[in-house]
C-alpha cells in the first residue's frame, strides 16, 4: 500500500464575508500551520480567494476554489475561468452534488471542468456520490462507477487529481455514512480508477470522504486504509472544529 498524504479540505460554500473569511483564515493559519502528516486545504468563496491566499501565504495551508467554468474566457456572465484561478489556487472542486442537483451539471460538463483545471495546473477534486433514492434502490455502485468513469474521460494516467466521495443524503444532514459504507464506496472508486487509468494511478490517487464529517467521527473514517482524508462542509466554518478534525485525522494515521 503506497503512502498517500491525507488531505483535509474545508469547503466554505456560500458563507463568510471578506472580513469573516480573513478572520477565519487567520485563526486557521495560527492553529494549523505545519500540521503534522496532513495537508490542509481551504476553499473560500471566489470573492475571498485573494484575501485568504494572502493570510496563508507563508504557511503550509493550501488554497482552493469551489468551482470553475471550463472555458478560459468568453461571454459567460458571472462565471470564473481557469485562467483567473491559475497561479492563485492549488485545487478546485468540480462536480459537487450541489452543482449537479441545483445547477444541472452532468457528468460530461463536470469532466470538462476537470480537464480544464488540469490544463491550467490546478488539481481538480472530483466529487461523486449517490442520492438517497439511489442508495435505497441499490444502485450506489452503478452510480459511482458511472460518475468516476465519465468524470475522468480524457484524463491521463500521469495527471494529479483527487476524488471525493460525498453521499448526497449525508451532506448537511448530520447523518454521516458508516465507516464501513464509506470504505466500500471508496474501494469501489479506487477499483474504477484502476480499470480506467491503471493500478499505479489508482494507488497514488487520494480519495476523500465528505458528508457530515466531525471531530467525533473523523477517526473512524481515517482508520480505513482506503480513505485518504475528508471534504468538510459546515464544520470548516468554525476554526476550533476544523482544527479538531485535522488533529483527529493526523492522530488516526
Amino acid at each position: 500500500m503506497p503512502t498517500r498524504l491525507p488531505l483535509i479540505a474545508g469547503n466554505w460554500k456560500m458563507n463568510t464575508t471578506i472580513e469573516e473569511a480573513r478572520n477565519l483564515a487567520q485563526a486557521l493559519a495560527s492553529s494549523l500551520n505545519a500540521a503534522p502528516d496532513v495537508e490542509v486545504l481551504l476553499c473560500p468563496p471566489f470573492i475571498s480567494l485573494t484575501t485568504v491566499g494572502n493570510e496563508i501565504a507563508v504557511t503550509t495551508l493550501k488554497l482552493g476554489a469551489q468551482n470553475l467554468h471550463p472555458d478560459p474566457r468568453g461571454a459567460f456572465t458571472g462565471e470564473v475561468s481557469p485562467t483567473m484561478l491559475s497561479g492563485l489556487c492549488d485545487y478546485v472542486i468540480v462536480g459537487h452534488s450541489e452543482r449537479r442537483t441545483l445547477f444541472g451539471e452532468d457528468d460530461a460538463f463536470v469532466n470538462s471542468k476537470a480537464i480544464s483545471a488540469l490544463a491550467h495546473d490546478i488539481t481538480p477534486i472530483l466529487c461523486v456520490g449517490e442520492t438517497l433514492d439511489q442508495r435505497e434502490a441499490g444502485t450506489t455502485d452503478e452510480v459511482l462507477t458511472r460518475q468516476v468513469t465519465r468524470g475522468l474521460d480524457a484524463v491521463t494516467p500521469v495527471a494529479n487529481f483527487v476524488v471525493a466521495y460525498e453521499p448526497i443524503w449525508a451532506i448537511g444532514t448530520g447523518k454521516a455514512a458508516s465507516a464501513s459504507d464509506a470504505d466500500h464506496a471508496i474501494a469501489l472508486i479506487r477499483r474504477t480508477i484502476s480499470e480506467k487509468l491503471g493500478a499505479q494511478t489508482a494507488d497514488r490517487t487520494r480519495i476523500l470522504y465528505g458528508g457530515s464529517v466531525k471531530s467525533s467521527n473523523i477517526g473512524d473514517f481515517m482508520s480505513s486504509p482506503e480513505i485518504d482524508g475528508a471534504l468538510v462542509g459546515g464544520a470548516s466554518l468554525n476554526a476550533e472544529d476544523f482544527t479538531a478534525i485535522v488533529s483527529g485525522a493526523s492522530q488516526s494515521r
